[in-house]
């Protein structure tokens, strides 16, 4: 972790995140969208350099917090899971494989609590075009 300081000042944690949001928000990646019939989906993906914002132990983030981590996404998105092993299987439709042992113990050793999934109702912006109320 890299720690900058300002006239022979050690920054404070929130001025430290504030500079690595702004150096970083450019890596942030935004997936295509992906749909079923109620809702629509994305992943976003932080850098390295902004993944120790995250909070601990990893769990569903508030629109203010995910915000703050430099995300920037339309209104409407809510944070609903944390991705890992078994979510990359089940986006994929490859579930049948959660049977397996194998699999079952690489969801415990792999999460990746850096992809977030968010999820808005469909036509989100088209009914609610200022906003939900």
């Amino acid at each position: 972790m890299t720690t900058f300081q300002r006239n022979g000042r050690k920054l404070s944690y929130e001025e430290q995140k504030k500079i690595d949001i702004e150096r970083f928000e450019g890596e942030i990646y935004y997936s295509d969208r992906y749909y079923d019939d109620e809702f629509e989906y994305r992943h976003v993906t932080l850098p390295e350099g902004l993944r120790k914002y995250l909070p601990h132990p990893i769990r569903i983030m508030a629109e203010n917090e995910w915000r703050g981590l430099g995300i920037r996404q339309s209104p409407g998105w809510e944070h609903y899971m944390v991705h890992g092993w078994r979510d990359i299987l089940y986006l994929h439709n490859l579930s049948f494989f959660l049977l397996t042992p194998m699999v079952s113990f690489m969801s415990c050793i792999a999460p990746e609590p850096h992809v977030l999934l968010f999820k808005r109702e469909k036509d989100y912006q088209t009914k609610y075009p200022f906003g939900k109320s």
